[in-house]
């Protein structure tokens, strides 16, 4: 079975190097699981309070067309519908006094909600 392609510099959907380094933190910490395996799903959805939110999961098991993003020595997994609405953002992740989250700079969001995880695109 050929390898998922990864988007294009030009268009990738990136990790940044906090997000990736919580990333890789968080997935050794997991007991039992595999981490060879293991990766983080970052998905687009309908909802939220703006029309789109995202969706952040771990996730062990790899889909035909996923498009892989790479996160240090972790991976990120990304199903095409949601790289459409992701192109040129970045996964980051924030740790203030306000919390600790992961979170997505999207140059294509024309609005978000108060908390980050709902957007909207016109």
């Amino acid at each position: 079975m050929p390898l998922p392609t990864s988007p294009s510099p030009d268009t990738a959907f990136r990790v940044s190097p906090e997000a990736a380094t919580r990333l890789q933190d968080i997935i050794a910490a997991q007991p039992g699981i595999d981490a060879a395996s293991t990766a983080l799903r970052v998905s687009v959805l309908a909802g939220g309070c703006n029309g789109f939110q995202y969706s952040f999961a771990l996730d062990g098991e790899a889909r035909p067309d996923d498009i892989v993003v790479p996160a240090g020595s972790a991976r990120v997994r990304v199903d095409p519908a949601s790289m459409d609405l992701l192109s040129g953002a970045e996964l980051h992740f924030n740790d203030s006094l306000m919390g600790a989250h992961f979170t997505v700079r999207n140059p294509n969001a024309t609005s978000s909600c108060g908390c980050g995880t709902s957007f909207s695109i016109d």
